[in-house]
């Protein structure tokens, strides 16, 4: 059963963790601990127990609105020269592809210098109760020579999310994009449309599709974020 037991948590790991799920970790590991012990727990064969849990599991995040792609993480390339120091300030979330985490409308993600290299990131959201979801946590490049080439943690004790800017001249756009290889198998994509104002123009926004699609990034179900004034004035003044 410790066999079973092992090779369960390693197969959560991959297809949960790997994907970023912005949760704590401590209740990922309540999950993780009571689903393991009742696969292992049952007696029909461990094994073909387990490959039919990795397939559940990433059914279960299909099934939540998690955009999984078959085969490994396209390489787009990234903003040529990135400079951070520009980046900082308030955004306002335009379109997505679905993610698990994301529940909300009125999204913004405000960037700040917290040391040198590390960018401090606040990300809110106005839920369907009208309560504002907020999310703090910081980014910074794996490697200097690719600054544009961002690693996101929320959780200390969860792997850092790819932030990619592929595309941004500050002042008005920004177009990320994201990306977890699951199992060796499938991909999980994560992909946002970015504006320093509330709206895009139609022309702009299919000039920023084009980013996507031209690195084989299909956005064919990404989601319009509600920016609207009258949903977003119950965000606080703050947010």
């Amino acid at each position: 059963m410790l066999f079973c037991f092992l090779n369960c948590l390693i197969l959560i790991h991959h297809c949960i963790l790997e994907v970023n799920l912005h949760c704590p970790p401590t209740e990922l590991v309540k999950m993780s601990l009571l689903f393991c012990v009742c696969v292992c727990s049952y007696p029909g064969p461990k094994m073909q127990t387990l490959h039919v849990l990795s397939l559940t599991l990433l059914s279960i995040l299909a099934a939540n609105a998690q955009t999984l792609r078959p085969g490994k993480c396209p390489q787009p390339p990234v903003q040529a020269n990135f400079d951070a120091a520009r980046y900082l300030g308030k955004w306002y979330e335009i379109k997505k592809l679905p993610a698990v985490f994301q529940k909300g409308e009125c999204t913004t993600a405000t960037y700040s210098l917290e040391s040198p290299g590390v960018v401090g990131v606040l990300n809110r959201e106005l839920l369907a109760d009208n309560t504002v979801s907020a999310i703090t946590g910081y980014a910074k490049a794996k490697d200097p020579s690719e600054p544009a080439k961002l690693e996101v943690t929320f959780f200390e004790d969860s792997p850092p999310g790819n932030y990619w800017v592929l595309s941004t001249d500050y002042e008005g756009h920004s177009v990320v994009y994201g990306c977890t290889d699951i199992l060796g198998t499938f991909h999980a994509d994560f992909a946002w449309i970015l504006s320093r104002e509330s709206t895009l123009s139609e022309e702009k926004l299919e000039e920023l599709y084009h980013v996507f699609t031209s690195n084989g990034i299909d956005i064919d179900v990404m989601t319009v974020t509600n920016q609207s004034p009258e949903l977003c004035a119950d965000m606080p003044l703050w947010a």
